[in-house]
């Protein structure tokens, strides 16, 4: 194959053959926007900042009297939830009873709610302790439900490293909130 058949036809923004999925809401999180800017409550957690918005503006999808579920707003599949306590923690040992009570009854009312709403056929569920263990937020505890559907790992995330996701936050949210136990 000679060089001008491997180039792109046309030049910048004309059409050359190939489709794009174009996902610009994955460079912020990239960039590390949104991030704490260190460990205390008052450095810019969001999931501090979070609570004091409304539930639309949030993402919220419910709270109880310790803890919240909100939407993640860079998802890994469309209804991808995490419930968060209002206090400051970063280790599950410190929350207490209530919180934990609550971390478990919300989680409960995720996946009800997801089944109810969005059929979904399965669920991870779980916490990362710490940035060695994959938090992103390491200093506010938070407990992932993911959805999963049968086929929901296709080439798009294994080869494009690209999620495809079906419906905007704010309409997810909406759903779920209507189906929440």
């Amino acid at each position: 194959m000679g060089e001008a058949e491997r180039q792109p036809q046309g030049g910048a923004g004309e059409a050359d053959g190939f489709e794009r999925l174009w996902t610009p809401h994955r460079m912020a999180y990239i960039k590390g926007e949104n991030k704490p800017t260190g460990p205390a409550a008052g450095a810019g957690c969001p999931f501090c900042r979070i609570p004091s918005l409304s539930d639309e503006e949030g993402l919220v999808v419910a709270r109880g009297k310790a803890t919240f579920a909100v939407l993640n707003l860079y998802p890994y599949n469309s209804g991808h939830l995490m419930v968060c306590p209002y206090r400051h923690v970063a280790d599950y040992t410190e929350l207490d009873d209530a919180e934990a009570g609550e971390v478990s009854a919300l989680t409960q009312s995720a996946i009800t709610a997801l089944r109810s709403a969005m059929d979904a056929q399965g669920f991870n569920v779980g916490m990362n302790l710490g940035a060695v263990a994959g938090a992103g937020i390491a200093a506010h505890l938070h407990q992932h439900i993911v959805p999963r559907w049968g086929g929901d790992t296709n080439f798009m995330p294994v080869v494009g490293r690209t999620k495809v996701l079906p419906q905007l936050l704010r309409d997810t949210r909406e759903l779920l909130a209507e189906h929440w136990p």
